[in-house]
């Protein structure tokens, strides 16, 4: 099939179907009686609660809300909003306190701390990489941003050592919500649904044993611009489908563009789904109205990041 612009378009009620389908069968096979989903006020969340509940009955999904003292308060008010239009059993745990204890905060903070001897309690932060790929190549070298209660914003690049300490304290954020996800999940005797896509999964855009730790994932064949298409035509939220795609992981305001992919997703899914195809940079072009070196360029880091990740996609290595 000829590559365009509409190569991503999905006929959303047979993909309902397929999907629906694929989660009974699951449930059926590992003898669950339903499904937990970690509801983030995001749109794969709220997608995978729509499809659980279609497949398997309200009565039989619940949804945990894990908001920490760092996430967007829109993430909550959304996710609360999306669980009541559906009707749907769902609970609210701040993880704050599990966080606080296990040294997330403290053990990141200290890490910030040798980059900008300033930061303290009354700083937000972020990290991001280097913009608009498609305009112009760069490295992905994460860089450090703090502001103060004034406003005033200060930036650095990170060394290896400060990246790493900062993504380990950080990744136990994802980590603890699985836990609670799997201690609701076993008590009810219900699996674990992930809300992983495609766009993330290939890239590596996830964490192992957090996100990355579930039973399965019911949209993780769709590419983020899928995932929208089949929101809208299940319901979800006005909001949530509205809202900046963002990791929610830090105290500044990032989205996933700015953090990871340095893509707007409506030509990233695109130029990712070409990449995947083994289609050409010149087909590319034609289609996208792009000019080779910026193709050429996606294409490099889609591959970058997609053999960095590998391990994030395999089962541990063993002699079995």
């Amino acid at each position: 099939m000829k590559f365009r612009k509409k190569s991503l378009e999905i006929d959303c009620r047979k993909e309902t179907e397929r999907i629906t389908n694929f989660i009974r069968q699951q449930a059926l096979a590992m003898r669950r009686e339903g499904a937990v989903v970690g509801l983030s006020g995001g749109v794969d969340s709220a997608l995978s609660t729509e499809l659980c509940i279609r497949a398997l009955g309200r009565e039989k999904v619940f949804g945990l809300i894990l908001p920490e003292r760092e996430s967007n308060p829109v993430s909550r008010e959304y996710a609360i909003r999306q669980s009541e239009r559906l009707g749907l059993r769902a609970e609210v745990i701040d993880i704050s306190p599990t966080l606080e204890a296990i040294g997330t905060y403290t053990r990141r903070d200290e890490i910030i701390k040798k980059v900008f001897p300033e930061f303290d309690l009354s700083f937000k932060l972020k990290l991001s990489l280097p913009p608009d790929l498609l305009a112009k190549d760069a490295l992905n070298v994460f860089t450090l941003t703090v502001e103060n209660e004034r406003g005033h914003r200060k930036s650095a690049r990170l060394n290896k050592e400060a990246l790493h300490g900062i993504t380990a304290a950080t990744n136990t954020k994802q980590r603890t919500r699985m836990l609670y996800l799997y201690c609701y999940a076993e008590k009810m005797g219900y699996l674990v649904c992930g809300t992983t896509n495609r766009s993330e999964f290939i890239q590596g855009y996830f964490v192992k044993y957090g996100d990355g730790g579930v039973d399965i994932e019911p949209i993780a064949h769709l590419y983020k611009m899928q995932v929208y298409q089949l929101a809208r035509h299940l319901g979800v939220i006005k909001e949530i489908i509205e809202r900046q795609p963002s990791p929610d992981t830090f105290s500044l305001e990032t989205s996933d563009e700015d953090f990871y992919f340095r893509i707007p997703y409506e030509v990233l899914d695109l130029l990712l789904y070409a990449w995947e195809h083994k289609v050409t940079p010149e087909e590319v072009c034609a289609a996208l109205g792009l000019q080779e070196d910026q193709v050429v360029r996606a294409f490099r880091d889609f591959q970058a990041k997609f053999l960095a990740t590998r391990p994030l996609r395999r089962m541990p290595p063993s002699l079995l």
